[in-house]
């Protein structure tokens, strides 16, 4: 899909969630000091890039989203436009649990599954219900954008991008604190 234009990509500095082992999906929960931290790297990457003109500037409306987006662009006088359709997954009755507990009552469910195949494999949306939501974000754009969401809404946005299955999308990261640079086909990470 070379001919979409360029899409710079944020996933949320890492949050005291992540930092305690919660199931986050689309409870909210504050950016952790590490997190604040990830998200003025973003910016300062950000700073370097030379961005095109017209781009579009997209924000999941969770928490700790607005947060990076005000660290990462607050700088930069970007503004970003809140879109539910970037929020993160929805992952039913796991959010608030820690997935030490989880764990311990399906140790085999748990253990043979990456992050990603969990959250798809949870009891909330699916595969098919991200590609749609994402999807339809996607086919809004009508030029370059920037995004700030969330581990699991990037990876499948990513995949839809990109032509990949499950598999594929496996292998494209979820760091915090990069940007992921989409263009002519292939990502890009600015650290």
């Amino acid at each position: 899909m070379g001919d979409r234009p360029p899409l710079y990509l944020l996933r949320h500095g890492q949050t005291t969630w992540n930092a305690a082992g919660r199931v986050q999906g689309q409870l909210e929960s504050d950016l952790s000091e590490l997190g604040r931290d990830h998200a003025r790297r973003q910016g300062e990457i950000l700073a370097r890039l030379d961005l095109p003109e017209g781009l579009g500037i997209y924000c999941s409306p969770q928490k700790r989203t607005r947060q990076t987006a005000e660290l990462a662009l607050g700088a930069l006088g970007l503004e970003p436009l809140f879109d539910d359709r970037l929020k993160e997954i929805h992952l039913g009755a796991w959010e608030g649990r820690y997935y030490a507990d989880l764990t311990a009552q399906d140790r085999a469910f748990f253990e043979e599954r990456s992050t990603l195949m969990l959250c798809l494999d949870g009891p909330g949306e699916t595969l098919a219900d991200m590609q749609a939501r994402v999807g339809a974000f996607l086919d809004d754009l009508d030029g370059p954008a920037l995004v700030v969401s969330h581990g699991v809404a990037l990876t499948v946005l990513r995949g839809l991008v990109l032509g990949l299955d499950v598999a594929g999308m496996e292998g494209l990261g979820a760091e915090q604190g990069v940007i992921y640079e989409l263009r002519n086909g292939a990502q890009i990470v600015h650290r």
